[in-house]
């Protein structure tokens, strides 16, 4: 207010010195002074990005001050392509959300209490959007404390560049060639859309965003420290590289240093060099990151330099707003080495290297395999491998280019010296199995079942479409990693960026299920289709462990899901298809595989540390019996970016697992090496698909992706024997024998054709037999899905199996019984006398499961007993599980369902169920959250009690 009564008589004074007319004029600029500058006593405008919120002046997460009653308004304008939005915390006050970049949105409120103010968008706050808000008494002052520049033999140093020389410096490299720049602000070597913000007339830069491959050093002759503090302005490159150091002069002992965060801006670092007085000291300003990117896809990274002004001693700490501080800066590390690329097969074996004990072999490669983008093993442990010729850009239909080749080692030394071509003339096949008679493919739009005699080799009979309706629209999202499950079903995934509508050819809408990411099967006999769980990102790697329970991995966001029935997981992008989902589970990892905070991209090349980056593919969980013991039930998965083989180690943590990293279990040292699936064979070891291309990732543009590559590794142990098998001679005795196999790949591929054959009371005696006595839960579970899947069990037989001992037998016989989405009364009692008295959250998972496959309305006792388990309250699945099955219940109840929510352990229960019944919107539901607000409100005050009563105001004003 204080400029705005100097600003009035200076505008008077001119009103008489301008002609009648220019004077009406500045009486209309006053006038619309006056009025922007009340309306607003502190008007604050920040860019937003996925780093934080930026003032002009550099500073991240600026704390933004006002006085007491004054009116404030922060305006944010996007800094990326990205939704983001501004949000006080206490004041309850949201902007509108902003997408496009540069696109701007608004709060204004009057300043009454200190606040936190934050991107409201799912996982944007925790990613660092978040600031301050205080209200302060007095003025509100930016002053500092001035400076001296330091000195040597009396003259004042050349530390500010205000020679237009590099006086005092000296340099290597080329970055520092010609590194001042005057007058221009930007500067000629940077954007035009950047401020530099640099005092006197010139400022220093390794090459801006023009020149930012250049690299080199800037070191500054030693002088002595005369004051307790220092300060200097930085900017430019937040990657460990690019940097500005303080070293102790003579020890060389590096006492500060700092990079940029990634931005233009200049601005002061503050040093500490209060231990360092009366010593020498000097400046060495390092550019060491060229940013040229290793692939064509990724752009090189123009924040590979640094900005450098005005280095100046201080005798008391500077306080500056828009300080720059180590603790707000999310540096990158440098580049990982290439230490390979574009090797032959024969060198690419050569340069990978594995633990003690294993060795690896090319056992094909171009031109006898091109592009293999999916495979599996069959019955005599051949490989069956799609060759992927149209890819990425569907063939019109009929001109499909891809097909299907058969491999064998005939002599056990690891290269696959037969070769068949089963099918040609394919069109965009993504994904393979085998077995109950025939040739499965994904080949969106289709799922298709070819016919197969597999004495021959042959197709027995014309491709059929199954389904139709399948996405194309991300040509790398499309169906994938198709493989049978113990429950018989072939299961597949699906990625976000693809839309699918799925049914079989010529079904209408109503008859079709949309899906656009996570995990579908479908049933080789009854032609059943379903989505068994939505949600994560791109995944291509699906296997199921020792008791079944699968797992995927995925990629951009965190990278492992254990896939329960019915679960809806993190997305990359997009909603799910319920919207009263409300959130979604989230990684089983303890971990990822990129490094930094600053996303999953920018860890791209950077993250040899963390395991290589974010994206991966494959998923094979070793179930062999060759490998060492430390090696079963681990998850092994190819990270791309990284050319590594990823070792996860799952471990049970209430009613699922946590997964913890262990070390790569192989480095290929090839940034070609492409590997998009591993599989293990019938002696233990494990078969290899690599893509082998420049480009990592995908593109829409065929001329990116080398069309000529392509290779098979084996990888053996040591303990591995070569064996020729053919199970399909086996007799339905040795077929069951198999079902205690160590190495799982006779376990999966005897059931597969013990279901083709069909029921067998002499196989369902011996398979009953191995569920009542053996000792292993494992082998009771592959004998109850033999019996499942060949149709051993009658529904009495799985009612007495709910009081096993087991709880993987209970669990698994829950899901049994609820597979055609009905029970029997009986069934559904003791269902609920599970929920009520089992001491098993894995059961609880499993019958969660099952009610979501029932009507609504059969599901109210069993939800009842569940939501009071305080035991689960802290569960990584089922308070969102629990939530999931019981949201419907709202919609025939609602007064039931609240009753239910308010009797709920489970943490969200009753605040979705509120917004459930909010969503339903009629004068009903209106009245019964007034009457329980009503009631809330005469309880003893708590911060549960409080946030309810801020839940259901919202509900009631909406």
């Amino acid at each position: 207010m204080c400029k705005l009564r100097l600003l009035i008589p200076l505008l008077f004074a001119l009103l008489l010195l301008l002609p009648r007319d220019s004077a009406a004029q500045a009486s209309k600029t006053k006038s619309k002074a006056v009025q922007d500058t009340t309306r607003f006593d502190r008007d604050y405008k920040l860019e937003a990005t996925m780093l934080g919120y930026f003032s002009k002046d550099g500073a991240r997460n600026p704390t933004l001050k006002a006085n007491k009653g004054d009116r404030v308004r922060i305006t944010i304008t996007n800094g990326e392509v990205m939704t983001h939005d501004i949000t006080l915390e206490k004041l309850k006050l949201k902007s509108k959300t902003i997408l496009e970049k540069g696109s701007s949105t608004s709060i204004v409120f009057t300043a009454d209490q200190n606040d936190t103010y934050f991107c409201s968008v799912p996982g944007h706050r925790a990613a660092g959007m978040v600031g301050s808000f205080e209200v302060v008494e007095g003025s509100i002052s930016d002053a500092t404390v001035a400076g001296q520049i330091p000195s040597k033999d009396g003259q004042p140093l050349n530390l500010n560049f205000e020679t237009g020389t590099l006086k005092d410096w000296t340099a290597t490299g080329d970055a520092f060639t010609n590194p001042l720049f005057a007058q221009d602000d930007p500067s000629p070597v940077h954007e035009k859309d950047m401020h530099i913000g640099f005092d006197g007339k010139y400022f220093l830069s390794s090459g801006g965003t023009t020149h930012y491959k250049q690299t080199g050093t800037l070191t500054s002759v030693p002088f002595k420290v005369t004051q307790p503090f220092a300060a200097f302005k930085v900017s430019g490159g937040a990657l460990q590289d690019t940097r500005v150091e303080i070293v102790q002069a003579g020890t060389n002992k590096v006492i500060y240093h700092i990079t940029g965060q990634g931005r233009a801006t200049l601005q002061p670092a503050v040093v500490e060099l209060q231990p360092y007085l009366n010593q020498e000291i000097f400046i060495r300003i390092i550019d060491n990151e060229t940013g040229i990117s290793q692939i064509p896809y990724i752009p090189n990274d123009k924040w590979a330099h640094i900005n450098f002004d005005d280095f100046q001693f201080y005798a008391t700490r500077p306080n500056f707003p828009n300080e720059l501080k180590q603790r707000d800066i999310i540096i990158l590390p440098p580049l990982d080495p290439v230490l390979n690329a574009g090797l032959s097969g024969v060198e690419a074996a050569k340069a990978m290297t594995l633990p003690k004990g294993f060795k690896i072999t090319l056992a094909a490669a171009e031109p006898e395999i091109i592009k293999p983008i999916a495979f599996t093993i069959d019955t005599r442990s051949r490989l069956w491998v799609v060759e992927s010729h149209t890819y990425p850009v569907p063939a019109p239909e009929g001109q499909g280019r891809d097909r299907i080749l058969i491999f064998e080692d005939t002599n056990g030394d690891g290269t696959l010296d037969k070769k068949k071509v089963f099918a040609e003339g394919l069109n965009l096949v993504s994904g393979i199995e085998v077995g109950m008679g025939g040739v499965w493919l994904g080949a969106a739009p289709y799922l298709l079942f070819i016919p197969a005699d597999f004495k021959n080799d042959k197709p027995s009979g014309p491709i059929q479409k199954l389904l139709d309706g399948w996405g194309t629209h991300d040509t790398h999202e499309t169906l994938n990693s198709l493989r049978w499950g113990p429950d018989g079903w072939l299961y597949g995934n699906h990625g976000v960026f693809t839309h699918s509508n799925v049914g079989k050819p010529g079904a209408p809408d109503s008859e079709r299920t949309k899906l656009n990411a996570g995990v579908w099967r479908y049933h080789p006999t009854t032609q059943q289709f379903e989505v068994f769980a939505e949600g994560t990102s791109n995944p291509w790697g699906l296997d199921f462990n020792d008791y079944g329970h699968a797992f995927i991995t995925a990629c951009v966001i965190p990278h492992m899901y254990h896939m329960i029935q019915g679960g809806r997981y993190q997305r990359q992008a997009g909603n799910h298809f319920n919207p009263y989902t409300y959130d979604d589970i989230k990684t089983h990892a303890d971990h990822v595989h990129w490094v930094g905070e600053r996303g999953p991209h920018a860890g791209n090349f950077r993250s040899a540390s963390a395991g290589g980056g974010h994206a991966h593919s494959g998923a094979m969980i070793y179930l062999g019996n060759s490998w060492p013991q430390e090696y079963r039930n681990e998850v092994f998965m190819n990270n791309i970016n990284g050319a590594k083989l990823n070792q996860d180690h799952p471990t049970r943590a209430g009613s699922g697992y946590m997964v913890t990293h262990k070390p790569d279990f192989l480095s290929m040292n090839d940034s070609w090496s492409q590997w998009l699936n591993m599989k293990y064979d019938a002696s233990g070891s494990v078969w290899a698909i690599d893509w082998y291309d420049k480009n990592q990732c995908h593109s829409a543009n065929p001329d990116v992706h080398n069309k000529t590559m392509g290779r098979i590794f084996k990888i053996t142990h040591e303990n591995d024997k070569w064996v020729q098998v053919d199970l399909l001679k086996a007799s339905d005795k040795e077929l069951v024998a198999y079902q205690l196999n160590g190495n799982e790949w006779y376990v999966r591929q005897a059931r597969t054709i013990l279901q083709e054959r069909g029921p067998n009371k002499k196989v369902h005696k011996a398979l009953k037999e191995i569920l009542a006595k053996n000792p292993d839960a494992t082998r009771k579970l592959r004998a109850l899905w033999a019996l499942h899947v060949t149709k051993g069990l009658t529904e009495n037989e799985l009612e007495d199996l709910l009081g096993h001992e087991n709880e993987y037998v209970r669990s698994w016989t829950i899901q049994l019984l609820a597979e055609d989405k009905a029970v029997s009364g009986e069934t559904l009692k003791r269902f609920a006398a599970l929920a009520q008295n089992d001491n098993s959250a894995l059961v609880r998972l499993y019958l969660t499961s099952a009610m979501m496959r029932l009507e609504p309305s059969q599901r109210w006792e069993v939800l009842d007993a569940l939501v009071q388990k305080s035991a689960d309250k802290d569960d990584h699945n089922l308070p969102l599980m629990v939530w999931y099955a019981s949201e419907p219940l709202a919609a025939i109840d609602m007064k039931r369902a609240l009753e239910m929510a308010q009797k709920s352990k489970l943490p969200k229960q009753l605040p979705y169920t509120i917004q459930r019944i909010a969503a339903i919107g009629t004068d009903d539901a209106k009245k019964l959250l007034k009457d329980l607000n009503d009631r809330v409100g005469k309880l003893e005050h708590s911060h549960e009690n409080h946030e309810i009563q801020l839940l259901l105001a919202k509900a009631l004003e909406e």
